[in-house]
């Protein structure tokens, strides 16, 4: 075995300060511009080639990250930010990467002064507190139970979006599936899960206005024999098993000798009657459609179909958890143990629909679903992956709203508010840490400035007049309409953020700056490849500052 080479990484050539902060600073500040132009309703958008050869088109900034394959570590941890954004609240990925690379440009110019790491973070960190109190101080409150509030929210959430060209489809699609699954755990809190209880299914064709949420859900399956079987029930009766209905293999190898020929017949019967026996205790409890995720033999399937039950098998454990939470049924382990409240009576129709050349299973018309399919139609796959992609974003908007319903401006105004404020009271702040906290200050304005960019209006005259506008803290709904690039009222325009995602950016992308301006060597612990048969070197071998080669920095 050879030891890591540790090689001392120096990729910006400056006489003073840390080479190892300007390397970390223009890594994040590259990605940062990557996505910069994909910010507000008149964005760009990105076309990607991933890795399978195959394109994606998109202005969403996680999903371009996604599929960047940066070398330099601080660029990896630029676009973990963006993730965890995405997982956390689901919007507000591209916002929280240029306020992060905003801050760490801002921070250049103290570190060329020698200022120490540690006072520009504390210095961050106390910008950070002074902004969520002001979050708090202008946000809303707002009624989660009236529909058109949450339809204009939702809507301006998702303006900056592809498909906001669709007006209110998406927003209403989000609206729906986020109110069907959410549920009350009690002390006034609601549970919304849309990763586990909404299913989107994309079905190419059609036009996108024929998407709809419906009550119920929908999987890719058709009855096990289409001839013998019922492809449409009312009121069903469903039972689900995650159980094979056929014959138990052994679990090892097993031998069985026979030495009569009536014996052989006598070991099918065996297996015949344990099929029948199951069947039978299933038919017990009259179903009319009975769906396992394992496997059904022929025999059972006759016995199913003889007794006037459709089957389906091999469904995904995801799918049956649904159809479990919409038609009120049990998943059941053993067919010996099912009862009578373990059958799903809550759904009014399945049916099975042939869209194209595929069948899809249908239960719907449920009558308190608590899970839910939303069913997209499109022209073209790279539409409906976007759709899909925008669908996600609005039912985290709506899901956020619901969990904490409070609403701050958007169109930049919060940033604006925030920044204003930062700087009155970077005056009363004493000591070195005044500097750093008042460039925070600034830096919060590169989202409003990355507005008016994308709009196309003279960036320099907008943002000095917003920034007179804003000089009091007092009007804090004064903002840019991302459409017109026009300084507007925000309430009047009904344009809105939540104030989860705000927050949450805000804290993601200073806690990420500190992190990595605290960074001050990044030491490659990689093996280094070696010739064949020469000897291991004897110790680990760390290159001078002058012999640091440049090409063999960042492994590949």
């Amino acid at each position: 075995m050879h030891a890591p080479v540790l090689v001392l990484k120096d990729s910006l050539k400056r006489e003073s300060g840390n080479k190892v902060h300007y390397a970390n600073i223009q890594a994040s500040k590259a990605v940062a511009d990557i996505i910069r132009t994909t910010l507000g309703p008149r964005s760009m958008l990105k076309m990607l080639l991933d890795a399978a050869g195959g394109i994606v088109v998109t202005n969403d900034g996680n999903a371009i990250l996604r599929e960047l394959d940066l070398a330099h570590p601080a660029a990896k941890s630029m676009i973990e930010l963006s993730r965890t954004q995405d997982e956390e609240v689901g919007d507000g990925t591209t916002s929280v990467i240029v306020l992060a690379g905003e801050m760490l440009h801002v921070a250049e110019a103290f570190i060329d002064k020698n200022y120490h790491p540690t006072v520009i973070c504390r210095a961050y960190n106390k910008a950070l507190e002074d902004a969520v109190a002001v979050l708090d101080k202008i946000a809303l409150n707002v009624d989660v139970k009236d529909r058109a509030t949450m339809l204009g929210l939702v809507k301006s959430c998702i303006a900056t979006k592809f498909t906001s060209q669709f007006g209110d489809l998406i927003a209403d699609l989000a609206i729906d599936a986020t109110t069907t699954v959410g549920v009350d755990v009690g002390q006034g809190m609601r549970e919304v899960d849309i990763k586990k209880y909404v299913k989107v299914e994309k079905v190419p064709g059609g036009q996108l206005e024929d998407s709809k949420v419906l009550k119920g859900v929908m999987f890719n399956k058709d009855v096990v024999a289409p001839g013998k079987m019922r492809r449409k029930i009312v009121n069903p009766r469903i039972i689900l098993l995650d159980c094979p209905l056929e014959y138990k293999k052994g679990e090892n190898q097993t031998n069985a000798e026979l030495l009569r020929e009536e014996d052989w017949s006598v070991l099918l019967k065996m297996e015949e009657e344990y099929v029948e026996n199951l069947c039978a205790q299933i038919l017990k409890f009259k179903p009319d459609l009975v769906i396992t995720e394992k496997g059904l033999s022929d025999l059972a399937c006759h016995y199913l179909s003889k007794a006037g039950v459709s089957a389906i098998r091999r469904l995904r454990k995801t799918d049956n958890n649904r159809i479990a939470k919409a038609c009120g049924a049990v998943i059941v382990n053993r067919p010996d143990e099912l009862q009578e409240s373990d059958v799903g009576t809550g759904a009014g129709l399945f049916e099975v629909r042939k869209i194209g050349d595929e069948f899809f299973a249908y239960i719907v018309d449920c009558k308190d679903p608590k899970a839910c399919t939303v069913l997209l139609r499109g022209a073209s796959k790279d539409l409906l992956n976007e759709v899909e992609r925008n669908l996600q974003d609005a039912m985290s908007v709506a899901r956020n709203i619901v969990k904490n319903p409070k609403l701050v401006p958007g169109g930049g105004a919060t940033e604006l508010t925030v920044s204003a404020i930062l700087k009155q009271k970077s005056s009363s702040i004493e000591g070195i840490e005044k500097w750093p906290y008042e460039a925070a200050a600034i830096a919060f304005e590169a989202i409003p400035r990355t507005l008016a960019q994308n709009c196309g209006v003279n960036v320099i005259r907008t943002m000095t007049a917003l920034q007179g506008k804003h000089a009091n803290g007092e009007n804090a709904w004064i903002g840019i309409d991302g459409n017109t690039g026009e300084i507007a009222d925000m309430k009047e325009r009904k344009i809105w953020d939540s104030y989860t995602v705000k927050a949450q950016a805000f804290k993601t992308a200073i806690e990420a700056a500190c992190m990595l301006l605290r960074i001050d060597d990044i030491v490659s612990g990689i093996k280094k490849k070696q010739a064949p048969g020469a000897g291991a070197p004897s110790k680990p071998k760390v290159d001078e500052e002058g012999e640091a080669d440049n090409e063999a920095l960042i492994p590949e």
